[in-house]
């Protein structure tokens, strides 16, 4: 299935479960019985398996792993995307920290960093842009659950549970708007490579996702 019918399963009152999983499963055994998938250890610490990019618009699946590593992000893992993003969990528990992110009234906490994504890596450059980060709201959302960001909206992604989770991502670009990222006030530009995942470490990722589906 490409982009826009994925879109169409996850549409409307009741997403088409047993497409979005068969779709789903479908990847994740070529990359489980060592085929090659594309594949890169992101730097919010997940793993995303990109599947189709045709210009603004893309489709993702990203695993979180107990099995690997954890990340520590080079600025926060407080960022808003470029694009709306739609989201399908296929198991796991997958939440938003939506914190209070303004212009600052007194002392700022934090400088905006934007993202400029290229085929290595990122590069984050700090802006003239600071502000003061608030507590916030939170969302969570289960196994069959569709959830939405708009581009622009502050976020950390937080996964419940013992940290398994996966989840089908579509995204929109909007024009003109920025990758940006919540970071320290006095922090440098700097880049950060996103490594392939291959190998025996994206195996254990497919196959720890699948059994976290169900097989």
């Amino acid at each position: 299935m490409n982009r826009e019918e994925l879109s169409a399963r996850m549409s409307g009152a009741s997403p088409d479960h047993g497409l979005l999983r068969g779709w789903a499963r479908g990847l994740l055994l070529r990359a489980a019985d060592g085929e090659p998938v594309p594949a890169v250890h992101h730097p919010l610490g997940f793993v995303c398996l990109p599947v189709e990019r045709d210009g603004g618009a893309g489709v993702c699946l990203h695993v979180w792993s107990s099995r690997l590593p954890g990340a520590v992000p080079t600025t926060s893992s407080i960022h808003c995307h470029s694009w709306d993003l739609v989201s399908y969990v296929l198991f796991g528990e997958v939440g938003n920290r939506l914190p209070e992110v303004a212009a600052p009234e007194g002392r700022p906490t934090h400088r905006l960093f934007q993202v400029v994504s290229g085929p290595g890596g990122d590069e984050l450059l700090p802006t003239d842009r600071t502000v003061r980060h608030g507590a916030g709201s939170a969302e969570r959302f289960g196994a069959g659950a569709v959830y939405r960001l708009p581009a622009g909206m502050f976020h950390e992604s937080v996964v419940g549970g013992a940290g398994d989770a996966a989840t089908i991502a579509l995204g929109a670009e909007r024009p003109g708007l920025p990758n940006l990222s919540l970071g320290p006030l006095g922090g440098a530009a700097h880049r950060v490579a996103r490594r392939p995942c291959g190998g025996e470490a994206l195996r254990t990722v497919a196959r720890g996702a699948l059994a976290g589906m169900g097989g």
